[in-house]
């Protein structure tokens, strides 16, 4: 068995956060990944801490494992002819670098002496802005913030790089599909993608709902603006998330509160008309719920098949999935990394290996770069398995 990407070569000039999820990605599936830092510095994620590793910071080392790592400084003639040539040899190059045509490593100038490549480029607001892009910007500029928090408070950013994460997957599409032309067609192609464009994808029917209306949606905490009940109700001692997407659901949680008769009641009885009695129907509800424990209600509520369960962390998060079967961490190295998170029933699986030093593996790479260029570049594996 193979993995899926075994055989293809991705030369990776990105940095921080969405580019390397994406070339982590890649790596994770089988291609061989080299990653280009800055000589002295390098990804600047490696500084970005707490929380520190042995060698690096949490930040970095999650997004960067299973690659080779080579420092080449574009303003030096012989590393920046290294750099054009492994983008000459790669199947994949991504970058979210400004002005790569100075180093001769921008689309035209690679896919003339490498016309099957696939290129990405990443970038916070399109390649023709003249802005820097950063995820907290564009969850402030692009509308994600006005959206997230309670009505009454402030605009807020989600807990996690939502935006980085949401547009290094994009990327991930881009490059497979591009990878499949390319085997039909033996083309190569340009792939872009930026932060606010696949944020405003990412926003489905929030945005699709302000394009329909005109009116920019609002904050409304744990509500949806489309479903009720579909938030977090308060019991005697905490909040628990109740998820009814049908009117099916919601007979099943009024039965199991005791108050059957809230399902035919004309306020509650179809979605619709939850949605516009809400702050009512939420009274309601919490008024049942207030008389036993989030841990008693959500047996209850599960046992009826109500989607229910309590607001937990990462730790409660992390056992779910493992009670789940859902084996959501890998070995890498000394310690644990949340797992690629598609399985196969039948392609093999790589055991991904730490992320690489500061030009860990320069002699490796360079002395392949010197080499005949149909001798494939083989990057180290570890044995292991993921838990």
């Amino acid at each position: 068995m193979t993995a899926p990407l075994d055989g293809v070569l991705v030369a990776d000039f990105s940095r921080v956060l969405a580019g390397p999820l994406a070339t982590m990605t890649l790596a994770d599936l089988g291609a061989t990944v080299v990653k280009v830092e800055r000589p002295g510095t390098g990804d600047e994620t490696r500084i970005w801490g707490p929380p520190w590793t042995a060698t690096s910071t949490v930040y970095y080392e999650c997004v960067n494992r299973t690659k080779l790592g080579i420092a080449l400084d574009f303003t030096d003639a012989s590393d920046r002819a290294a750099a054009q040539e492994l983008a000459r040899r790669a199947d994949v190059v991504v970058h979210n670098l400004r002005g790569m045509e100075r180093f001769g490593l921008d689309y035209p100038t690679v896919a003339a002496t490498n016309p099957r490549v696939v290129y990405c480029s990443i970038s916070g607001f399109g390649m023709a802005a003249d802005r820097p892009g950063y995820d907290f910007l564009v969850q402030a500029t692009g509308g994600l913030m006005s959206i997230t928090g309670d009505a009454d408070g402030e605009p807020r950013k989600v807990g996690v790089a939502l935006v980085d994460v949401l547009t290094g997957k994009d990327a991930v599409i881009g490059i497979l599909a591009a990878l499949n032309a390319r085997a039909r067609t033996g083309r190569g192609e340009h792939v872009e993608v930026s932060l606010l464009s696949s944020l405003l994808g990412g926003l489905v029917n929030q945005a699709a709902g302000f394009l329909e209306t005109g009116t920019p949606p609002g904050r409304m905490g744990n509500q949806h603006p489309s479903i009720a009940p579909y938030e977090t109700l308060r019991c005697a001692d905490g909040l628990l998330a109740v998820a009814c997407g049908n009117n099916e659901q919601f007979a099943r949680l009024a039965g199991a509160l005791d108050v059957p008769a809230l399902a035919g009641d004309l306020r509650y009885a179809t979605n619709a008309a939850r949605v516009s009695n809400r702050p009512a129907l939420v009274a309601e509800l919490e008024a049942r719920l207030a008389s036993a424990t989030v841990a008693a209600w959500e047996a209850r509520l599960r046992a009826v098949g109500v989607p229910c369960g309590q607001v937990g962390d990462l730790r409660s998060a992390f056992a779910l999935a493992e009670e789940c079967g859902l084996a959501p961490t890998v070995e890498v190295g000394t310690g644990r990394q949340v797992r690629h998170p598609v399985q196969y029933a039948s392609a093999a699986t790589v055991a991904p290996t730490p992320p690489p030093a500061l030009g860990e593996h320069d002699a490796l790479v360079r002395g392949w770069l010197a080499g005949p260029a149909d001798v494939r570049l083989s990057a180290p594996r570890a044995a292991g398995t993921a838990r």
